[in-house]
């Protein structure tokens, strides 16, 4: 899969996504990269901590959240993503699921759109994307956490995502599926799409995990956000198990290096 300049073997290997939030209200970490200068810096720290991508985001979307317009929005990722793509050679997601965001963020450099709806929230987003020829994560999501048969739902419901995509002239080769944890689902929902992660694989796309600090950790380890590392990086070794591309993640070293020692272990079987 081609994302920007950089082509990843998603089928052998799992990546990193670095978080980037530009935003004062963020659930872990909202109002430290709100400025230009300290975003930029923190893009310089994953860069050396093996970040392989750098999502951007200008609204929370952590459980309460408020809107923000599309004006202030674009207000805080466009400068940001521009000054990333003169400064470093790394892809930049723009995390919206608005068209008109995506638009100014695409323009202004980033790569892939990472849409926490699916293309289901605004009817231009597949569009835009479509004519840009930019990659883009396609998460679940509901508004309620309403099911009958839980994993097959989300399955079906991605596959209306990618429909959707298709149906608008996005490339096969140019889409991600995230099981959206956190997202429109229970507790127990949250463990379980984590525990048949593979059964998103089948759909024939790469998968995304972000789990990165959620409440899914907090609740399990009764920790607040600052205290979840070794939580997210149980999930994070379970994605590189269950055979997913990326994992979008808060703490870029300590994740890059749980990777690195799973797919040791997964690979020293690969030749029996």
């Amino acid at each position: 899969m081609k994302i920007g300049k950089r082509e990843f073997d998603t089928a052998r290997k799992t990546y990193v996504m670095g978080i980037l939030n530009v935003t004062p209200d963020s659930f872990s970490d909202g109002g430290k990269y709100q400025k230009p200068d300290q975003a930029f810096r923190r893009v310089e720290t994953m860069i050396a901590e093996g970040a392989d991508l750098v999502d951007v985001g200008g609204e929370s979307t952590r459980p309460g959240y408020s809107m923000v317009s599309e004006e202030e929005e674009m207000e805080r990722i466009v400068p940001v993503i521009e000054g990333i793509k003169s400064r470093f050679d790394i892809p930049i997601s723009v995390d919206t699921y608005k068209a008109k965001v995506a638009q100014a963020g695409i323009a202004a450099g980033a790569d892939l759109v990472n849409d926490i709806w699916g293309l289901k929230y605004d009817g231009d987003m597949a569009g835009i994307i479509a004519k840009t020829g930019t990659a883009c994560c396609l998460m679940h999501n509901r508004k309620e956490p309403a099911y009958k048969q839980f994993v097959k739902e989300v399955v079906s419901d991605l596959k209306e995502s990618v429909s959707i995509a298709l149906d608008a002239g996005i490339l096969p080769d140019k889409i991600l599926l995230d099981p959206g944890v956190g997202f429109g689902k229970t507790y127990e929902n949250n463990l379980e799409i984590i525990n048949r992660l593979e059964e998103l694989g089948s759909l024939g796309y790469p998968v995304l995990l972000g789990t990165s600090r959620k409440s899914v950790v907090g609740l399990t380890l009764d920790l607040p956000a600052e205290e979840r590392i070794e939580g997210t990086l149980v999930t994070t070794v379970f994605a590189v198990m269950k055979g997913c591309a990326f994992v979008r993640v808060h703490d870029i070293q300590e994740n890059v290096r749980a990777i690195k020692m799973a797919e040791a272990i997964l690979n020293s079987t690969a030749g029996r």
